[in-house]
Order: C-alpha cells, then sequence, then structure tokens
C-alpha cells in the first residue's frame, strides 16, 4: 500500500479512534485526524514489526486493525500530554 493510502487509511482510522475513545481531547477534528495518520503509520510500523504483519492490502481487517489501535495510542498520548498544560 501506497503513501496515499496510508494516508487516507489514517485520515479514516483517526475518526474511528474519536468516536471509541471516551471524554474530549482537544485539537478538534483536524488535530484527530493528522493524529489518526501519524497513528496508522504507528499502528503500520508495530504490527510490521512485532506481529510479523503483511500491510499490503488497503482492505484487510487485519491493517484496518492495526491503523485504528495506533491512532488510539497516539490520541491517548496526545490527550496526556495537552492535559498537563492545562493544568
Amino acid at each position: 500500500m501506497g503513501f496515499f493510502g496510508f494516508l487516507l487509511l489514517g485520515l479514516i482510522a483517526g475518526a474511528i479512534a474519536k468516536l471509541i475513545l471516551p471524554g474530549r481531547q482537544g485539537g478538534g477534528w483536524i488535530i484527530t485526524l493528522i493524529l489518526g495518520v501519524i497513528g496508522a503509520f504507528l499502528g503500520g510500523f508495530l504490527g510490521s514489526v512485532l506481529l510479523d504483519a503483511p500491510l499490503e492490502d488497503f482492505f484487510s481487517i487485519q491493517t484496518w486493525l492495526l491503523a485504528i489501535v495506533g491512532s488510539i495510542i497516539v490520541l491517548v498520548i496526545y490527550g496526556a500530554l495537552t492535559g498537563r498544560r492545562n493544568k
């Protein structure tokens, strides 16, 4: 899967991660979608390194799950970092 495939996957995975996570994370939808793209790259990297998962297929459930989990991880880290600044 190419760069644009990961970009689209990250945008959608970021939106799904935003719906899954409870509470309010700062930054709005634009930041969430950017973090979703970063999370998709993170999930794909961790999946290929730790699980030896092939990520060539855009429509694979394995690819989507890794992207969503990576997006959730990035959103949690972002929420923890921005939450400390506001207090």
